[in-house]
């Protein structure tokens, strides 16, 4: 069979992976005495990579993480900074996703709340999650304008669907009361189908005052800060040229 009609073919049916091996195969004669399996296999091997790794960049696209370059092997889990590797490995197996258990990441400015959270969320989608990403002042602003211009259900969608939320640098101000509700919303139709990671640098013990309600807050700490993942960052920030693999917040 002639070489140009089985390449068209299999751009046909949109199979790069295969067209890549079989011209590589066509230009080795060393690999003449591979059998016909064997050379489905690389082939079949080969484009199986290539659309996971589609996928997986279609996902980080989607997320639209702050810290794209936020990666999970990158994170420093050797300087004493309140990271246990034992619960990072654990947290990397995304379980806990799976699981819908609420991760809160606590810690100064420049510990590296948002480095880690972003790693975290980028594993995820490696390992084919669907992740959104938000800042929390932001995303309020965002969600009141939205009610407004009738994308409201559209953006609550995404919020609730996705396999992990993340909302970064959540407080210090005082939340609204259309905010408040939003969160409120936004918590309770995730409770039991999602997992959600909050980052602040507030202890979680003053995230009352800034929800501003004490009925709300209550409603909101139930469903997350109770039953929640913890880490709390310490030490110094890490935004100095010695620490090249994360630039945190």
């Amino acid at each position: 069979m002639l070489v140009e009609p089985l390449i068209d073919q299999m751009r046909q049916l949109d199979c790069p992976g295969f067209e890549e091996v079989y011209l590589e195969l066509q230009a080795n004669p060393s690999v003449a005495d591979l059998s016909p399996d064997e050379r489905l296999g690389l082939m079949l091997n080969r484009e199986i990579i290539r659309r996971r790794n589609k996928r997986c960049e279609s996902k980080i696209r989607k997320a639209k993480l702050r810290q794209e370059q936020a990666v999970y092997e990158d994170v420093d889990c050797r300087t004493p900074r309140g990271l246990d590797r034992t619960m990072f490995l654990r947290l990397g197996s995304n379980q806990w996703i799976r699981d819908h258990i609420p991760l809160i990441i606590t810690g100064m400015t420049g510990t590296g709340k948002t480095y880690v959270a972003c790693a975290l969320g980028q594993k995820a989608c490696r390992d084919n999650l669907s992740v959104v990403y938000h800042r929390c002042h932001r995303l309020f602003e965002s969600l009141a304008i939205a009610r407004h211009d009738g994308t409201y259900q559209k953006l609550f969608k995404t919020l609730t669907r996705a396999n992990l939320l993340i909302l970064d640098d959540f407080g210090p101000e005082t939340l609204t009361a259309e905010a408040r509700r939003d969160l409120l919303e936004i918590i309770e139709d995730r409770n039991g189908s999602g997992s959600t990671l909050i980052t602040s640098q507030l202890p979680v013990d003053d995230w009352h005052e800034v929800i501003g309600s004490p009925t709300l807050a209550d409603a909101i700490l139930d469903r997350i800060a109770h039953v929640a993942l913890r880490i709390k960052l310490t030490g110094p920030s890490r935004r100095r040229p010695e620490t090249p693999h994360e630039d945190l917040t």
